[in-house]
């Protein structure tokens, strides 16, 4: 089964350029492309992508406006900030608007296709840098509901970069379960990503900070 994918960018060069990236792996399928924010919440309703790869810095409504309006209205669909600059306001912003992995458009095809994989598998991802960026600028809820212990078994291991699968087979349980669990977390977190909610996991201290953040 294909994982289905959007691509937003305002440059047209841009968006040939990860076409023909993506074109190597049969199973990542573009099924349309983006020019703005607003066209990619457009298209994002009509064709419900698995991955979003999102532009942050577009004319009119910037890849962070967009991907909170995604988010809000398709949860299950992953979406990927890629942007030429590791900038502090932009890193927290898309990840705040829900966004599970934050890539510089400098990636290579390899590793630019592994976190496609990953996005769609549910996989959290964060670079050392990014990291260091977001656990100083993104704070834990200030009073978030009590979560069960089965939801902080599932915490842990989305914050330990585990996928939906590898979540599920660790907790003898369905990936549907795993991502009703995951939903339910980001409810009582009063956050919008898992990014965030491995963050606040960090925080709390249920596993170990990113060394360069210690």
């Amino acid at each position: 089964m294909s994982i289905r994918i959007l691509i937003v960018d305002d440059h047209k060069v841009v968006r040939q350029g990860i076409r023909l990236f993506l074109k190597v792996d049969p199973e990542l399928e573009v099924v349309g492309e983006a020019t703005n924010g607003l066209q990619a919440v457009q298209l994002a309703q009509e064709l419900v992508p698995d991955v979003i790869l999102m532009d942050l810095l577009m004319p009119g409504m910037g890849g962070v406006e967009a991907t909170a309006a995604i988010k809000q209205l398709l949860p299950d669909t992953e979406i990927v900030a890629l942007t030429s600059v590791l900038e502090d306001q932009s890193v927290v912003g898309a990840v705040r608007a829900g966004a599970i992995g934050y890539l510089l458009k400098d990636t290579d095809a390899p590793e630019l296709i592994r976190s496609i994989h990953a996005a769609a598998a549910g996989q959290v991802q964060l670079s050392p840098k990014a990291a260091a960026r977001l656990m100083r600028e993104v704070r834990a809820p200030q009073s978030p509901e009590k979560l069960t212990d089965r939801e902080i078994e599932v915490l842990k291991l989305v914050a330990q970069g585990k996928a939906n699968k590898e979540i599920g087979q660790a907790l003898s349980i369905g990936e549907t379960t795993v991502k009703t669990h995951v939903s339910a977390i980001l409810g009582k977190l009063g956050v919008a990503s898992r990014t965030q909610a491995a963050l606040y996991a960090a925080n709390i201290g249920l596993v170990d900070m990113p060394k360069d953040v210690q």
